[in-house]
């Protein structure tokens, strides 16, 4: 134990050097900008740093790596927050209450209590990491492919959580993002599924285009057509950013119950903040006496995220240090540093270094985590109110730039362009969606979940037949699985019988009644068709897939279907209709039905018209051009104002994006086509 002890203490002053701390400062400032930047992740961002620690010391060289990926969720929810745009797509989660406190004017209020949850997250995880280095290795050895499985499963039962009232539309789109997941080369025998020939597709949909999409582009129509900011109050300080913090404390069993699940489920290789975001809004909804607030601005769903998004770090890092198994893809680019600085992850980082191991530097990893975040949140708070400032900017000025940000952050997941096309795609979907009253969190869980629950299906079916059933572990998970899924219908049955018929009937009471089976044409039935007809065309195409191609698609396939065929039903045969508001009836100036379709169609236009001159020109010339346009003509701005948003706009492709990120942007279509060299 002494020699533990001594290990720990030896990786806080390794910190603390003057060269060090310097390098540990620059991976902050790095992480800073690219966590804010929507799109520009983690781990292009660290592979973009590893030729720069070849000569470096190893507690030099991870200061520098870890300092910037241990900030990307805390700075990434601040364009959650703020813009409705995920800056990391591990922050997407955020989005659904935060922004729409920001939208309420109490964005303060919800950066104060990311900022704080983060903070907690971030120190929970890093002295997990801490305190399970020497005794982990035992339990991480138990889960097998049956129980990576289960676990796989036991996430899908938080969908009747992130469904709010309609269970069924939630089921059916986490479906949809199961089936979505399945996309691309076939884990297990190579086989293309659903490419249709196009190369970009083998390594199936990435969540960035879907996050953005499905989350940016409504947010966006949403101000194109209320042409106002994104607060739609003004409030006299900043809304409560100190209310925000106390909030961390006031909800501090959520905060620390989330950070403990962002934690353990990042251990598990193929799990980690894309999931547990998710997982923990899901905890954050179920654990909630009031539902109906989430959604609308409820600071419990960004204080589970926030937490979990951040403790996630000391998990992943776990896995990789112990067993030099790689728990996300940020942990497969950093295991690349290990190995250019002679470091090979496994028993050796766990042992002290008079014995030839490297404890010291593992233990120095848990006090870059939680400096680096100090650091990161003193930064945060001390010019929030600069921040905020930016959710009152009218929403002429910030939407060309959005739009930019939202096509930047797009292609340089993958640097393929035709992602754009996919993120426009699935921004229709998602703005339908949000229209229709659809929940979209379950899809991205379902499509995060896939992969992991199909290569697991199948070892576990290879490996161990039908005998896995019997697996202790798994016989846990599942019972853990099942009272997940039954646990919303019992307490909603428990508290109906307590409170009695008035509060159990309230959503009814917004109901008008319509005549018993009369069949009624609408919006919603059209797109619960078009659900059902999607999936009989997929399950078609797959006809001819052999079986450990096509299992995984037809066990979703079919049900999904069915859930499909029954929605459409539901939409169009049922005794009672919930009007909701229509959007030209909500907050702010009223709009008639007509003109609120003119601005939503421009809007739409505006978004994808941006496409064209980006294929064309690049994004150096297209990008600031397209902002001047719709600055000058589609948003009737004076000429100066459109002259310098569009420079800043090219200063910040030109000097930030690609000289500084070496993101390879394409020169576009026909310069390419006038200078051949330029391609």
């Amino acid at each position: 134990m002494m020699e533990v002890f001594g290990a720990f203490v030896a990786g806080f002053t390794q910190v603390f050097t003057q060269t060090t701390f310097l390098l540990m400062l620059v991976g902050i400032g790095i992480g800073f900008v690219v966590g804010i930047l929507p799109g520009l992740g983690g781990p292009a961002t660290i592979a973009l740093l590893l030729p720069f620690i070849v000569k470096m010391p190893p507690v030099q060289a991870f200061a520098l790596l870890l300092g910037m990926a241990s900030v990307l969720g805390t700075t990434g929810d601040i364009t959650s927050i703020l813009f409705g745009v995920p800056g990391e797509p591990t922050s997407a989660a955020t989005i659904i209450d935060g922004h729409a406190m920001a939208k309420r004017g109490e964005a303060g209020r919800a950066l104060g209590a990311v900022l704080m949850s983060s903070l907690i997250g971030a120190i929970f995880g890093a002295f997990v990491l801490a305190l399970s280095v020497p005794v982990i290795r035992p339990l991480i050895l138990k889960f097998a492919s049956p129980e990576l499985f289960m676990l796989a499963l036991l996430g899908l039962t938080f969908v009747s959580s992130l469904s709010s009232e309609a269970l069924l539309k939630g089921l059916l789109a986490a479906g949809i993002g199961l089936f979505l997941s399945t996309i691309g080369l076939n884990p297990v025998s190579g086989t293309q599924r659903f490419t249709f020939g196009q190369i970009f597709l083998w390594d199936g949909i990435g969540l960035v285009p879907i996050t953005m999409g499905f989350f940016a582009i409504p947010e966006l129509i949403e101000m194109g057509v209320r042409r106002s900011g994104i607060a739609r109050e003004q409030i006299d300080k900043l809304g409560g950013v100190m209310q925000g913090v106390r909030d961390a404390f006031i909800h501090w069993k959520l905060v620390i119950r989330t950070s403990a699940l962002g934690t353990f489920i990042a251990m598990i290789p193929g799990m980690g903040p894309s999931v547990s975001q998710w997982l923990a809004y899901a905890q954050a909804v179920q654990s909630s006496p009031d539902k109906s607030r989430f959604g609308k601005g409820a600071v419990e769903g960004v204080l589970g995220p926030g937490a979990a998004n951040n403790s996630s770090m000391g998990g992943s890092l776990l896995t990789t240090v112990a067993f030099g198994v790689p728990a996300s893809v940020l942990m497969a680019i950093l295991l690349g540093a290990f190995l250019i600085q002679g470091i090979i992850p496994g028993p050796e980082m766990l042992q002290p270094e008079a014995r030839g191991g490297h404890l010291s530097l593992t233990f120095s990893f848990v006090w870059i985590i939680v400096v680096a975040n100090l650091i990161t949140v003193a930064v945060c708070l001390t010019f929030l109110k600069q921040l905020v400032k930016i959710t009152y900017i009218r929403a002429s000025l910030l939407v060309p730039f959005i739009i930019v940000l939202i096509y930047l952050g797009t292609f340089a997941e993958k640097n393929a362009f035709p992602d754009l096309l996919l993120m426009l795609l699935f921004g229709l979907i998602g703005w339908a969606m949000e229209r229709l009253d659809w929940p979209r969190p379950p899809l991205i869980l379902g499509l995060v979940l896939g992969n992991l629950a199909e290569s697991r299906l199948f070892l576990t079916v290879d490996n161990y037949g039908l005998s896995w059933l019997h697996r202790p572990g798994v016989m846990l998970i599942l019972a853990l699985t099942v009272t997940g899924a039954l646990y919303p219908f019992l307490r909603r049955r428990w508290r109906s019988r307590k409170t009695g018929p008035a509060l159990a009937g309230g959503a009814a009471a917004e109901a008008t009644p319509a005549p018993a089976g009369a069949f009624h044409l609408n919006w919603a039935m059209a797109f619960s068709l078009t659900m059902a007809g999607f999936m009989a065309w997929a399950l078609w195409e797959s006809r001819h897939f052999d079986l450990k191609s096509g299992l995984f698609p037809w066990l979703i396939g079919f049900p999904v279907l069915a859930l499909a065929i029954g929605q459409f039903v539901l939409d169009g045969w049922r005794r009672r209709i919930v009007r909701p508001p229509q959007p030209w009836e909500g907050e702010g100036p009223a709009l008639s039905p007509r003109e609120f379709n003119v601005r939503t169609a421009m809007t739409l236009g505006w978004i994808c018209g941006f496409i064209l001159p980006v294929w064309l020109l690049g994004f150096k010339i297209g990008g600031p051009l397209c902002a001047f346009v719709h600055l000058k003509w589609g948003e009737k701005e004076g000429w100066p104002i459109s002259l310098i948003l569009a420079a800043v706009t090219w200063a910040f492709i030109y000097f930030i994006l690609d000289k500084l990120l070496h993101v390879p942007f394409p020169a576009g279509e026909l310069l390419a086509w006038i200078w051949p060299e330029s391609a």
